[in-house]
Formats: C-alpha cells, structure tokens, sequence
C-alpha cells in the first residue's frame, strides 16, 4: 500500500529509481510520432534534466534548482507549440513507463495527478494552431 507518510523521491527509490524511470519514459517519447519531433535526437542532456527536476518535484533534494536555477517551466517551455494533445502524449508516456516499472497503482495515480496538472500547465497553443516546423524542447 501507498505510504504517504513517505516521500515520492524516496518510493520511487531515490535518484536511481527516478532515473531508471525517466530512462524508460523518454525510450517512449522517442518512439512517439507527436512528442518525438519536438525533442532532440539526443535525449541525454534532457533525461538528465528531467531526472534533477523529478527528484526535486517528488519531494527528493533540490538538484535542479542547485544545476540550473528555479525551475521556471511554463517560461522555458514557452518557445515551443505546446498543444492539449502534447500534455496528454506525454502524460500517457509517462503512465506506461510507470506501469513498466510496477509502480504500486496509488503511488502512480498520485504521481500522475500531480503531473497533469504540470503538464497541462505547459499548453500554450490550441491543437489547431501547431506548425509543422516548430523547434524542439
């Protein structure tokens, strides 16, 4: 059973666990015909950025902010057409990486309603409104 008593950070088995969480999520994102074309090739550089962040957001230590200042997403996802279909592409990776890693179902319905509304967050263009050329996250 879910123990809320405990972090996130640390159910998720700290850094390591994050990482191999994260690992999985952008194997699918790269497989995604929506989300892939707005990252780069290269997915390193943003695992391990989206491996600092999640540590901090799920209650682990602040190594985002310690590397890279405040977190500031919705200003650093600005530049690139963020639709509902995008929040929901990369909600839906995120649950098959989490179901791959047998997280507990209550930590990962946890977990997901506090990403949604991150995720959700991020829209900044209506799906109509997405160019076919747009640069990537």
């Amino acid at each position: 059973m879910f123990d809320e008593t405990k972090s996130p950070y640390y159910l998720l088995g700290e850094r390591e666990g994050i990482q191999k969480l994260v690992t999985t999520f952008y194997s699918l994102v790269s497989q995604d015909s929506l989300l892939s074309p707005l990252f780069p090739k290269d997915l390193t550089e943003t695992a391990h950025k989206q491996t600092q962040f999640l540590s901090q957001f799920f209650g682990g230590p602040p190594l985002y902010t310690e590397e890279h200042g405040h977190p500031m997403l919705r200003a650093r996802h600005m530049p690139f057409p963020i639709t509902d279909s995008h929040a929901k592409a990369w909600l839906a990776c995120m649950e098959r990486a989490m179901t791959a890693h047998k997280l507990e179902p209550e930590l990962q319905n946890f977990l997901l309603s506090r990403l949604k509304m991150t995720a959700y967050h991020m829209v900044n263009t209506k799906d109509s409104e997405r160019g076919e050329n747009a640069d990537t996250v």
